[in-house]
């Protein structure tokens, strides 16, 4: 079975009631968090290590929070081969880290539209689709959790494999 050894985490979640599940086990192995908006604030209320991203990108949130993780070195750093040397040393000179984790759902769009909430276009989920669909490009090299019900499995692979994953991570 081929592992890949979990070093750094992107987490940007709408749902954040069960972070408690999963921040242990990153801490346990060392894992580095890299968390936008209200992520990083919970993840800090909760007294775990956590960069904000506008510090890892070097720019703010922009336009209201509509643009947050949407940068280069968020997504150089997950659609990044690690078996592909010409990706290394472009990552190595720009200085961008890989991402091996991503921890991202989408915000609760159904959920506003039975509600008749206001603003519902501010619902519509950019940055978070990006991020899901930049992790499934690049399966092989990171793993991604898109549903807080599939916690339990990632911290039961965590444990299993010393801190690694394998591409048969049942969710």
């Amino acid at each position: 079975m081929n592992l890949k050894k979990i070093k750094r985490a992107i987490i940007s979640v709408s749902d954040k009631s069960n972070l408690n599940l999963i921040l242990p086990i990153l801490k346990k192995f060392n894992i580095e968090i890299i968390s936008s908006g209200g992520s990083y604030k919970k993840i800090k209320s909760m007294r775990y290590s956590c960069m904000e991203i506008s510090n890892y990108t070097g720019l703010s949130e922009m336009l209201d929070g509509r643009v947050k993780t949407l940068h280069h070195k968020i997504h150089a750093g997950i659609l990044s081969k690690s078996n592909n040397r010409k990706h290394r040393k472009e990552l190595n000179r720009l200085n961008i880290p890989s991402i091996d984790l991503v921890i991202v759902d989408l915000y609760p769009f159904e959920k506003k539209l039975i509600q008749k909430s206001k603003n519902l276009i501010e619902y519509i989920d950019i940055g978070g689709s990006a991020l899901i669909r930049a992790a499934a490009k690049n399966f092989n090299d990171v793993t991604i959790i898109s549903n807080v019900n599939d916690y339990n499995s990632l911290v039961s692979e965590l444990k299993k494999n010393n801190g690694s994953t394998s591409i048969n991570l049942e969710n």
